[in-house]
């Protein structure tokens, strides 16, 4: 299957890793949620990958009630295909994790390929004081804990989801995720193409180094070979260059505050908006454009919008 020269931009403007007092920019309530996906579509970004926080503490939470606080809004304002985690937090059970998904049926929902070490308690040393007693645990907990991705449960999640006709966005940590992801390839529990997401810089997962993200690269390609779509992600202060390498060798990207904080060294991005802005600087000045919603809907193979459940 041909390669798009065009470049799909997913956003995920906020998450599970960093808390309220990491940026005062990071989106909590879901008007504020809803406003920073359309505020990223109108930058450029064709997909929208979301997650949803307590509007009390900014505490993650898969609760089906709050992501329908701000999806219909999103639908109704942009044209984004709609992305919904099944990652959640990873101290949610894989049940709490899958209710959204499985209520809304999205056009895409992200899927982790394996169990890792997922390394969040560096982070303490960064800030004295928390808003919130449940960061300090957050993090703390990231010590001694490891972010559950079976067989089982991955399984439990292709079948639940993939009989409503939602597709994947295969998140892959390291190596060992990609052929994870061939195991169930090869099984015909997953079809192509395969969107797969290598994610860079956590710690737990493959570091950053150019080096990582071609080797990411070159297995993928010896695994599934022209039946994938590749994206990346950058952690942190990661996130633009991994954008630039991916961009410069056919693939796409994903940026947002999920992600990264950062706009630049040593500031903060004002919104997920803003760093679309800068991997869309990228794109274009490597003589490339962005793809539109429906155009990522045509190169991923998705069953449109006006079949999710909102």
């Amino acid at each position: 299957m041909p390669k798009s020269r065009k470049v799909i931009i997913t956003c995920a403007p906020t998450g599970a890793i960093h808390t309220p007092t990491m940026s005062p920019y990071l989106p909590v309530t879901p008007d504020e949620i809803a406003a920073a996906s359309i505020e990223a579509f109108e930058a450029g970004a064709a997909i929208i990958h979301l997650h949803a926080r307590d509007p009390e503490d900014g505490k993650p939470t898969q609760d089906p009630a709050v992501f329908r606080k701000f999806l219909p809004k999103i639908k109704k304002e942009t044209d984004a295909v709609i992305n919904i985690t099944t990652g959640g937090s990873p101290h949610m059970t894989v049940d709490e994790r899958l209710r959204p998904a499985a209520e809304f049926a999205p056009e895409v929902a992200s899927l982790n390929m394996g169990s890792m070490n997922m390394g969040l308690f560096p982070m303490l040393r960064r800030y004295e004081n928390f808003k919130y007693d449940w960061e300090v645990e957050h993090l703390e907990k990231s010590r001694d804990m490891v972010f559950k991705n079976t067989y089982q449960d991955i399984e439990r999640i292709l079948t639940t989801c993939g009989a409503n006709g939602t597709r994947f966005e295969f998140e892959c940590y390291d190596t060992a995720h990609l052929y994870n992801l061939a195991y169930f390839h090869e099984a015909g529990l997953v079809k192509a193409p395969l969107f797969i997401q290598t994610v860079f810089g956590l710690l737990g997962g493959i570091g950053a180094h150019p080096e990582d993200v071609t080797h990411m690269k070159r297995t993928a390609d010896r695994l599934f070979g022209d039946e994938y779509v590749w994206s990346v992600l950058g952690a942190g202060r990661n996130q633009i260059p991994v954008a630039s390498i991916s961009a410069s060798m056919g693939g796409n990207v994903r940026v947002g505050l999920e992600d990264s904080l950062w706009g630049g060294p040593g500031r903060l991005a004002e919104g997920s908006a803003e760093q679309v802005r800068l991997a869309r600087k990228v794109i274009e000045g490597l003589s490339l454009e962005i793809a539109s919603p429906d155009e990522a809907r045509d190169m991923l193979d998705l069953k449109g919008g006006d079949l999710v459940t909102v």
